[in-house]
């Protein structure tokens, strides 16, 4: 057995232990706290940093460190992701009692949706190798927008999967508890809970169109590139419930997350020259921009709330 296969063996029985014991013996719908939040985060975090350790051993320095800045890319872009949770949540009227329940169908989709895109990317790349130059192209582009194309709006009315959804099953008009779906009328009807749903997948989707190539900048064994996204994505709704109540304190993060996409897009576009940005250059950026942009952010509203006061 070699040892890539001992890993994908050892990665398999770790996340499937822990979704059963973080997403499938936690049925009962409860609010989770700051506390239960930060020690799931400190869990996941944790567990990742011991399975690099265990790609250190195995496969090396070398796949150590791309795993390492494929998760430390795709933890920062999964941040992201949270603002676009908190809107659907609000915009839907999901008490956050309940917010528990559609993160974990929503990462359990984005665990199969990742792997077909992943898949679906190694191939492109493999059959197409200007292929990387479109990746490379994207994630620039997506970077600008970010930065300067102001705050993002959720129009679930204008989302096809939503309007799909509208046409064909009857929607309550409120909340039923937890549920997704119930009979009323002897109809089947769905809640606003599964339309929040269907929006999360739905936008899991459009993220993956960023966080995906961004990782192919650093490898292309599909090895890394899953087992990176996915730790990163399994701890999501830990870190959704850790930072959805002082998210308006990182004002700058979203720009230094802009700034990732777009070196990563650059060194996409630099992989077959002489200037080549080197790993340990490009995780340092990496690092070094998202710690300085969450300082400043920090910083500056600490300020802000002094002036306010």
């Amino acid at each position: 057995m070699s040892n890539q296969v001992i890993m994908w063996t050892v990665f398999g029985l770790l996340v499937a232990i822990m979704l059963v014991i973080d997403l499938g013996l936690n049925r009962k719908s409860h609010e989770i706290s700051f506390r239960e939040a930060l020690t799931w985060s400190a869990i996941w975090i944790s567990l990742a940093l011991i399975f690099n350790a265990g790609i250190y051993l195995y496969l090396g320095q070398a796949k150590a460190l791309e795993f390492f800045t494929g998760y430390v890319i795709e933890k920062s872009l999964s941040v992201d992701n949270l603002f676009v949770f908190i809107m659907i949540f609000s915009y839907f009227h999901v008490p956050r009692l309940y917010q528990p329940k559609i993160l974990k169908w929503g990462i359990i989709g984005a665990l199969v949706m990742r792997a077909l895109f992943i898949w679906l990317g190694i191939e492109l790349l493999e059959a197409f190798h200007w292929m990387i130059y479109v990746f490379g192209a994207i994630l620039i582009v997506t970077g600008i927008k970010m930065a300067f194309g102001g705050d993002e709006k959720i129009e679930p009315e204008k989302n096809p999967l939503v309007r799909l959804v509208r046409r064909f099953i009857p929607i309550t008009k409120r909340v039923w508890g937890d549920r997704l779906f119930i009979a009323k009328r002897g109809v089947r009807a769905a809640t606003p809970l599964f339309l929040a749903l269907v929006m999360i997948e739905s936008s899991d989707v459009i993220f993956a169109l960023d966080s995906i190539p961004a990782v192919f900048a650093v490898t292309r064994d599909p090895f890394i590139v899953y087992t990176s996204n996915v730790f990163a994505i399994m701890g999501l709704r830990a870190l959704y419930f850790l930072l959805s109540n002082v998210m308006g304190m990182f004002v700058y993060l979203k720009l230094g997350i802009s700034f990732v996409l777009t070196f990563v897009g650059v060194k996409m576009l630099l992989a077959d020259t002489r200037f080549e940005i080197p790993m340990h250059f490009s995780l340092g950026v990496i690092f070094g921009v998202l710690v300085i942009s969450i300082i400043i952010s920090i910083i500056v509203g600490k300020k802000r709330s002094n002036v306010a006061l």
